[in-house]
């Protein structure tokens, strides 16, 4: 290894993974701003084309997550610490995950209505991956803490609303519905998109924990 390489071994590589971790939180604003179109046209043939975006868009979040994880092998010194960038890293390919899983088990299950608690759940989760890449974009400096930590709490509040969506979906569907199949459908379907939510509160966590040990 050339005296050069070792160099740069111990050379921080902020512009490594400021802009992957920029890149992956960009990504999730097109998986949600897909799933929300999804869930809102009517346009059978749209869903089709929709649901297949939103698989390519979670196949983008997977190669930049593993492109985080190679600099991580590569690169002795990271701009924060390695759990942290592993657990923001993780939850942010979390949450492509289950936007696509919702999007899949809607195909799958030939679901058509659009019924308003999967609307508002979506609506949700953009919002949060909104919030996120807002504040993910501000790790860079963190001279703007105050943008990470109110895209937090506005993440946090999300999550709390998209619980009790959940909850009273889930509530209506075992007292109004009739049909077992349906309660079954669409309670997988609005438990992935509520566990999507979670895993954007998941990421604001680390976030968070980014902060109080940096800031």
């Amino acid at each position: 290894m050339s005296l050069n390489s070792i160099f740069q071994y111990f050379v921080p590589k902020d512009r490594k993974f400021f802009p992957l971790f920029e890149k992956a939180s960009g990504n999730l604003i097109n998986l949600g701003e897909a799933l929300n179109e999804l869930v809102h046209t009517n346009d059978l043939n749209r869903k089709t084309e929709l649901t297949k975006n939103i698989e390519d868009f979670e196949h983008v979040g997977d190669d930049i997550t593993h492109q985080i994880f190679l600099e991580m092998g590569k690169n002795f010194i990271t701009p924060f610490d390695r759990e942290d960038i592993h657990a923001l890293a993780s939850a942010i390919d979390d949450i492509a995950d289950f936007i696509h899983g919702s999007a899949a088990r809607m195909q799958l299950y030939k679901i058509t209505d659009n019924t308003v608690p999967v609307q508002k759940l979506s609506e949700l989760i953009l919002q949060g991956c909104q919030d996120l890449h807002k504040a993910v974009c501000e790790l860079k400096n963190l001279k703007n803490i105050r943008v990470i930590t109110d895209s937090c709490v506005r993440i946090n509040s999300m999550e709390n609303q998209a619980d009790y969506v959940f909850d009273r979906a889930v509530a209506d569907l075992f007292e109004y519905e009739q049909d077992a199949k349906l309660i079954i459908k669409y309670k997988e379907i609005l438990s992935a998109l509520e566990t999507a939510t979670d895993k954007c509160e998941d990421a604001a966590n680390v976030l968070e924990t980014i902060l109080v040990k940096n800031a």
